[in-house]
């Protein structure tokens, strides 16, 4: 089990955390997904989750790694 976290703008509220979550849980190798409004900060955790796709799933949902 892997874990990797990102550091994302723009979470504001609990509708983005569940955009977040929706957005991301169909991607291949990713088992959970937990999102911290206070931090902006995405920690995700599976079998070898794809570090690009996941930035650009987030990006293209309106949340861009900060890097």
């Amino acid at each position: 089990m892997e874990k990797i976290e990102f550091q994302a703008s723009n979470i504001k509220c609990g509708g983005c955390v569940s955009n977040i979550e929706k957005g991301l849980k169909d991607l291949p190798g990713i088992s959970e997904i937990k999102t911290d409004i206070a931090t902006n900060i995405v920690t995700i955790e599976g079998e070898n989750p794809d570090k690009d796709v996941i930035e650009k799933k987030l990006s293209e949902l309106g949340y861009p790694v900060v890097n």
